[in-house]
């Protein structure tokens, strides 16, 4: 008996001659794919016997079943070999596309075409001999579409007509992973970037990562820029954290001998660690890549130089299999919550998962990104400059230490008195002014004491003096060589303030890709207004950084913790963020300062013994409230007098923090204590916590500590909550074991309440989520970071700043500071560069400049959840005038106008009114969402009336004089309409009489001239 040779591959089926004297079968001419319409197919065969001839079709799927169709069967009688002609007819589900009548099947992998002769045997078909020929079969949606030839039913018509049928389209597989496409400034903190995975949506793909969990095929490949060598046992580079936090594949570690420490983790606890012989150098971008190929495991580094190309490897075997879940935990790119990250910045990072890339290291390019910032260049400069500086700075203080102090009548009062005749530019030219500088300081000061960083410091404070003075933009370009070398030295408020003005283009030409390097820079180096900066970049995606939640989040949550780390340090540098928008003309009004009559009335009110006015002159004097400077010293003696003369709970309360904690005083826990019982004999909810936190902290008494948090959170104390969040978290609660989930319950309790601590907490447990219990949501933790951060007494100090200026009408100097704020995103800082440059007064700002800035600062404002209206109404405004693109644009001025007046904003009724005035028909959906669709067929009186009724009634007590004006106009215009044609028809039969014309226009007076609406 001869049996015929299974095709290995795809295609027609190959065999081998046979004799057919005995049971034989050929497939002739079978088709290459499964298709609808292949030519009548030929089967050659014969038998021995009686017997059957069966054709069957045998499809694999992707998950692993396999389905056996029987196409056709005839019967076969001894006698010469045959062949016969059939038709090729294959289910639907397998030649067609889905549309609602074939069916959606699971993805077929291969199909047989199958052929045998079988002979009838007890209870079953014995196979005699058999053909197969394989088939390859099309991906569902680029097959044909079936033409039916039956009437569908109305259901599936409707599905085959539908979007997601007809237009059906391959889902969005993360086969190649980008989980870091941009740069990231890593400070060697534990605020790293969080990425997690979400299984294949494809069946195929999951299948095959499911299967490849014990024999991972990928392969991580990262670009980093290591500043500073390790200063602990290992820092994160990149690693996995699974669901039961524990360490998983693959955790990539930099020593402090600056080798690669690599950990891989196996089933049954089985773990290796490998060192890379190599080390990663510093100051210099290289990419390292670790490839897992089974038990196989290589690590390769590739050093780009400017002529060079340098390649080190190593390769392991382990003697374990590998594990590696990548949708179990989390990835941490740096630092994380249980390891410190490495100082430097991290490049565009990918992750292949069921492959290796197949890149060579010959062929390794450095990214555009990494291209376009251009780190290298900028440090080679700043090596430059600070060589130059250095060099000066030891002549200098060589000639102070011999008594030469010529030269140093250069400067007066920190600025030149021979000024220069044109801009030093940032070139080699310009670095001879920090020479200058550094001259000047070391015959001042003798030589002694002066570093790179002093003279930074002293280009900063002359740039920020040039700067006060300053009346226009042009100063801004001509101080920007300063700043940029004062950053070079190391001094991260000036690289700051470059990148803000690069950003916004003042006094030079916008280069986003400058203004990002100098933000990196300063971020690296952990200043608070550069991790802002950033994180605000990457949560809108402006100025062409890419959004990217969780590098956002990862800056907030830096800037986060130095907040309430801040918070507990009050000092002259802070001021409370108040939150003020220069169109608020009350809230401007309640501004003052130590010699304002306000202040002075509330400190009179204090001395008289009002405790109400003891507490506010304490808090404006301690946190620098309404335009008070922070005099610390001050505040305790208000709040003392509070205190001790007029047992005021509140004062007591303040002062026994102050003296718990030593908050310019010396520390007095028995008399803090003292007060602070006191206060809570009074029923002043946060003395129980504070003194909760005093059991738990002096005395260890975590039952009494618990006790009395309790009973402040249900009181409403966010400090309470917070507390109880801790101890849940640490497994501190009295006969309890540690509780995340509890924790995060207590930590949401205290955000809500206003607590910065508290919403870093919630933002930290969001980005990576509790498994189980607490979802990741990347986006609301960027929200919770970002409040919290806002909340930095700097950033009040910087808006304090610009408030002043405003106040005192210096309108460029308060512009530069609410620019520098806006640019941290900043939402009142956003709406007030756009108030003042719609204002520009004194037209300090070139036309075209305040234009863009309004357009572009009232549309950043209005994105913001919590926008003022009315950056709504000038937004419209611009739309209706045509100042956004050069044409005039009513549909979008009213979307704009219905947002405002959605917020109970009169003017937005009163402009809508405007435009049914000037007979532009407001759209059936706009007057859906304002509540007046029985309007749309009306006339525009009929509505104009009742969108000036809005306006009027609205809660603004200003609007209600000229929206009722609006309102008796249009009845006045209503009358004179109606009035004037009774006039002239009494004009013709004023022979009849007059009392009739008396009786007419008496009736007239009394009637309704507008609908009751």
């Amino acid at each position: 008996m001869h049996l015929q040779v299974l095709a290995q591959c795809a295609g027609v089926s190959t065999w081998q001659s046979v004799a057919f004297a005995f049971d034989s079968v050929r497939l002739l001419n079978p088709p290459e794919e499964p298709l609808p319409d292949h030519p009548r197919l030929e089967v050659f065969y014969s038998c021995d016997a009686p017997a059957t001839v069966q054709l069957d079709c045998v499809v694999t799927f992707d998950v692993g079943d396999i389905s056996t169709s029987l196409l056709r069967q005839w019967g076969c009688v001894p006698g010469k070999p045959k062949k016969r002609t059939l038709r090729l007819t294959l289910p639907d589900w397998l030649v067609y596309q889905p549309d609602g009548i074939v069916a959606v099947s699971n993805w077929a992998l291969s199909c047989i075409l199958r052929a045998s002769v079988r002979y009838e045997r007890v209870g079953e078909r014995a196979v005699a001999a058999e053909d197969v020929a394989t088939l390859q079969p099309r991906p569902p949606y680029s097959r044909p579409v079936k033409q039916h030839q039956v009437c569908f039913a109305w259901g599936s018509l409707m599905l085959q007509f539908s979007r997601d049928i007809t237009k059906k389209q391959c889902p969005r597989e993360e086969e190649t992973v980008h989980f870091l496409s941009s740069i990231f400034a890593s400070t060697g903190e534990v605020f790293g970037i969080t990425k997690t995975l979400r299984p294949y949506g494809s069946n195929v793909l999951e299948y095959l990562r499911v299967r490849s969990f014990s024999s991972p095929w990928c392969v991580f490949s990262m670009w980093v820029f290591v500043a500073r060598g390790c200063q602990d046992s290992a820092c994160g580079l990149l690693h996995h954290i699974d669901s039961l936090n524990d360490y998983a594949t693959p955790t990539l570690l930099l020593t402090t001998s600056g080798h690669l420490h690599i950990q891989l983790h196996g089933s049954s606890n089985a773990s290796t660690a490998i060192l890379s012989h190599f080390k990663v150098p510093l100051r210099e971008w290289c990419q390292l890549s670790v490839k897992l190929q089974g038990k196989t495991v290589t690590v390769t580094m590739v050093r780009l130089g400017e002529e060079s190309r340098a390649v080190e490897s190593t390769t392991n075997r382990l003697s374990h299999d590998i594990t590696l879940i990548d949708t179990d935990g989390y990835f941490v790119i740096g630092g994380g919550r249980y390891i410190k990250g490495v100082e430097g910045y991290f490049g565009p990072l990918v992750y292949y998962r069921n492959r290796a890339s197949t890149e060579r290291p010959s062929e390794v390019v450095i990214p555009d990104v990494i291209k376009d910032v251009n780190l290298t260049g900028w440090l080679q400069t700043c090596q430059e400059v600070s060589l130059n500086i250095r060099q000066s700075i030891d002549f200098y203080s060589l000639l102070a230490q011999q008594g030469d102090k010529s030269g140093i009548e250069v400067f007066s009062n920190g600025t030149r008195k021979d000024s220069l005749k044109k801009c030093e530019l940032w070139d080699a030219a310009g670095h001879r002014f920090g020479a200058r500088v550094a001259k000047y300081l070391a015959l001042k000061h003798g030589g002694r004491g002066l570093s790179l960083q002093v003279v930074g410091r002293a280009l900063y404070s002359l740039a920020r003096h040039k700067l006060n003075r300053a009346s226009n933009m042009k100063v801004l370009g001509k101080i920007l060589p300063l700043l940029l070398q004062a950053g070079c030295l190391g001094d991260t408020r000036a690289l700051h303030m470059s990148a803000v003005v690069y950003s916004a283009g003042l006094g030079v030409e916008k280069e986003p890709s400058k203004a990002w390097l100098l933000a990196l820079l300063a971020a690296q180096k952990d200043d608070r207004f550069a991790l802002l900066h950033l994180g605000h970049l990457h949560h809108h995606g402006q100025h062409g950084v890419l959004a990217d939640p969780d590098v956002a989040y990862a800056y907030y949550a830096n800037i986060a913790q130095q907040t309430t780390i801040d918070r507990l340090n009050p000092s002259p540098e802070q001021v409370y963020v108040e939150e003020i928008y220069l169109h608020n003309e009350e809230v401007l009004e309640l501004q003052t300062n130590e010699n304002h009559h306000i202040f002075q009335w509330l400190k009179h009110q204090a001395h008289k013994g009002a405790p109400d006015a003891e507490q506010a002159v304490a808090r404006m004097l301690f946190w620098g409230q309404q335009g008070v400077s922070p005099n610390i010293q001050a505040a305790l003696r208000h709040y003392e007098r509070g205190a001790v003369l007029l047992e005021d709970p509140a004062s007591m309360y303040d002062f026994g923090i102050t003296l718990l904690q030593g908050h310019g005083v010396k520390k007095d826990i028995p008399k803090a204590i003292m007060f602070l019982k006191k206060a809570m004999d009074k029923g002043f909810v946060p003395a129980i916590s504070a003194l909760a936190w005093y059991y738990e902290q002096s005395e260890g008494d975590y039952n009494k500590a618990v006790q009395l948090w309790e009973k402040a959170d249900l009181l409403g104390s966010p400090d309470a909550a917070l507390n109880l969040g801790v101890v849940y978290s640490l497994g501190l609660y009295p006969q309890q074991a540690a509780d995340q989930y509890m924790a995060y319950k207590y930590y949401l309790k205290a955000a809500e309440r206003g607590h910065i601590r508290g919403a870093a907490e919630v933002a930290n447990i969001w980005s990576t989520g509790i498994p189980g219990h607490v979802t990741r949501r990347p986006s609301d933790a960027v929200l919770w970071g970002k409040w919290a951060a806002e909340q930095n007494g700097h950033l009040g100090r910087l808006l304090r700043r610009a408030l002043d200026c405003f106040l005192k009408s210096d309108m460029f100097g308060s512009l530069v500071y609410y620019m520098t704020a806006a640019e941290l995103g900043y939402a009142a800082a956003q709406f007030n560069v756009a108030y003042l440059c719609d204002q520009n007064k004194g037209d300090f700002l070139d036309p075209a400049f305040a234009l863009n800035c309004m357009q572009m600062f009232y549309n950043l404002t209005i994105q913001n959840p919590k926008h003022e209206p009315y950056a709504l109404i000038r937004m419209g405004d611009m739309w209706y005038e045509g100042q956004v693109d050069g044409q005039k644009r009513l549909y979008s001025a009213a979307e704009m106008y219905k947002q405002a007046a959605l917020k109970n904003e009169p003017q937005g009724w009163y402009n809508l009114g405007l435009l049914v005035e000037e007979d532009y028909r407001l759209p059936l959906t706009l007057l859906s969402e304002l509540g007046l669709l029985e309007f749309y067929f009306s006339d525009k009186t009929s509505l104009r009336s009742v969108l000036y009724q809005r306006c009027r009634d609205s809660e603004n007590s200003d609007s209600h004089l000229p929206c009722s004006l609006a309102l008796f106009k249009l009845h006045l215009q209503v009358f004179q309409k109606e009035y004037s044609t009774i006039i002239k028809y009494a004009t013709t039969v004023t022979a009849v009489g007059a009392p009739t014309i008396v009786l007419i226009i008496l009736g007239l007076i009394r009637r309704r001239v507008l609908p009751p609406n």
